[in-house]
């Protein structure tokens, strides 16, 4: 029911109003002042273009650059102009004149030779070999074309090839693992390397045909990471695929593809499978993927893990690396797998064996590690919860329908491993190169045994671990003092206690003749 408004208050109402306006009065003039136009350099700017990629990394933590570049290769984005210009439309040159190159800046080159001598120091195995056979050049002659991820360890391994008599042209396998700097260095040196970190599908595949399609150079060795270059071979360089003496392959993906030209009958060149040597596949599988798993995942988003719910797609190599190092940090983790004896050592190590399906919903990371294609698709997408992390650290493009390989796109990969992996592709290369007619026909083949437990041996000494010193075992009389013989003409017999005596005398001077003079002092007969 409405009040009815009192007598005058109608008059009342009105004067307060010119109060007011009155009072405010100064209010009224600053409100009708005109506004100050804010003037643009361009007055037709478009906010919808994309901001500059430092504007960009001021956006978001999930962009930021401690994601997007690995902490080895800040240095490729020193100049922000370089990043609006692609490096095939650049004319660069090196400092002895040559521009058989394609890089991001070669003016970075001082910066990544640092990182090579750095990483040279933690690849004994590699730096070993160079060392012994540089003298006998076993690779001369050889015109080698590769296509792997390009960081300081490959950086090494390029050189030593080349220390060792080889020709090298050199490729990016995947386009957001390349340090930059890296690059400018190996170009700077005067190795063909054509590669950039954020390079295009049609960069990629540009780079790779600069490699092979060159006038006055034919290859006639493969070191391939994935495939891709020896895919490409295939099907655009027919005739130089049949002229190429081996092929070696280091990724689960390209040695099944390897396998399958070979079921087909269409592998006309022998191929060494370095994948399955099993040092390589413990280090570079198991143990490298255990810590860069996390290096990836903590620079990139700064999470906790302690009790989050994981589930990690795959139980091989590298899907036991990733559940023992999160299961380390309390993550709950779950595995799928459709292989019987994998799923079965996962159950048996502790995780629950589920399917996809069953968990998405509720998990906080998935982790795909099968080197299969189709793992996660659009629709488990949808099904995720909101902030749910997904990253791959299997197959670089096929396993989820956004994926890349997550420990080299967002951190990088322990030296000593790659030392391990660069090693069994040189080894290799010098097997296929080498060996003699007959000895290899097409089809693929395992790493040498014997060049296996060399690799192993190079390997192990910066762990501190020294294997037992093999003594060669010395007649009776020269370890053991005899006793006069008997009247019967038996051999006399020293009893038990100083015999042992007489055997540790023996081997305390074998210790110290090995040992030298300075060492004399830390041995003696009661050590025994």
């Amino acid at each position: 029911m409405a009040v009815p408004e009192p007598a005058g208050g109608g008059e009342l109402k009105r004067t307060k109003e010119v109060e007011d306006a009155e009072k405010y009065s100064f209010m009224a003039t600053v409100t009708k002042a005109p506004k100050k136009q804010i003037q643009f350099a361009d007055d037709m700017q478009e906010f919808s273009k994309f901001p500059t990629k430092t504007g960009r990394r001021s956006l978001s933590r999930s962009i930021s650059q401690s994601s997007t570049d690995s902490y080895s290769s800040a240095a490729s984005y020193t100049d922000s102009s370089d990043d609006e210009v692609s490096p095939r439309e650049k004319q660069q040159t090196n400092s002895k004149g040559s521009s058989n190159f394609c890089v991001k800046n070669i003016k970075q080159a001082e910066f990544g030779r640092r990182e090579i001598e750095i990483a040279e120091q933690d690849m004994s195995a590699l730096i070993s070999l160079r060392k012994r056979a540089q003298g006998e050049k076993p690779l001369a002659g050889a015109k080698i074309v590769g296509c792997t991820h390009i960081t300081a360890q490959t950086a090494v391994l390029i050189e030593t090839l080349c220390a060792l008599g080889a020709q090298c042209r050199w490729s990016a396998c995947n386009i957001y693992s390349t340090q930059n700097e890296v690059a400018a260095a190996l170009a700077e040196a005067g190795v063909a390397v054509f590669a950039w970190k954020g390079e295009s599908e049609d960069d990629f595949w540009w780079c790779i045909d600069r490699c092979v399609n060159i006038d006055g150079w034919q290859a006639n060795m493969i070191l391939d990471d994935g495939g891709d270059l020896t895919h490409w071979v295939y099907k655009k360089y027919p005739s130089v695929f049949k002229k190429i003496r081996g092929i070696v392959e280091e990724s689960v993906t390209g040695v099944h593809r390897l396998y399958q030209l070979s079921k087909a009958g269409k592998l006309c060149v022998p191929a060494m499978n370095v994948n399955d040597s099993v040092t390589k596949q413990k280090f570079d599988n198991l143990y490298c993927c255990r810590e860069s798993i996390l290096d990836g995942l903590k620079r990139t988003t700064d999470v906790m893990f302690g009790g989050k719910q994981v589930v990690v797609c795959g139980y091989g190599e590298v899907g036991k690396g990733c559940c023992a190092a999160l299961k380390a940090l309390g993550a709950i983790v779950y595995v799928t797998e459709i292989d019987p004896i994998c799923a079965l050592q996962a159950c048996m190590d502790g995780f629950r064996v589920v399917k996809l399906s069953e968990v998405i919903r509720q998990v906080d990371v998935v982790i795909t590690c099968t080197g299969n294609k189709n793992v996660v698709t659009r629709e488990h997408l949808d099904r995720m919860k909101n902030s749910c992390i997904v990253c791959n650290m299997g197959h670089s493009n096929t396993e989820i329908d956004v994926g890349r390989l997550l420990n080299l796109s967002c951190s990088t990969v322990p030296t000593f491993v790659l030392s391990i992996t660069a090693t069994t592709q040189a080894l290799a290369l010098i097997e296929l190169y080498n060996a003699p007619e007959g000895r290899y026909k097409q089809d693929v083949y395992l790493l040498p045994k014997k060049m296996g437990e060399w690799r192993e041996a190079r390997a192990t000494y910066p762990l501190g671990q020294q294997f037992l010193v093999r003594v060669r075992r010395q007649p009776a009389p020269a370890l053991v003092r005899r006793a006069p013989d008997r009247a019967d003409g038996r051999p006399g017999q020293v009893p038990g206690a100083q015999q042992e005596r007489a055997f540790q005398t023996q081997l305390l001077q074998i210790l110290r003749d090995r040992e030298g003079p300075d060492h004399t002092r830390q041995h003696s007969t009661d050590s025994f």
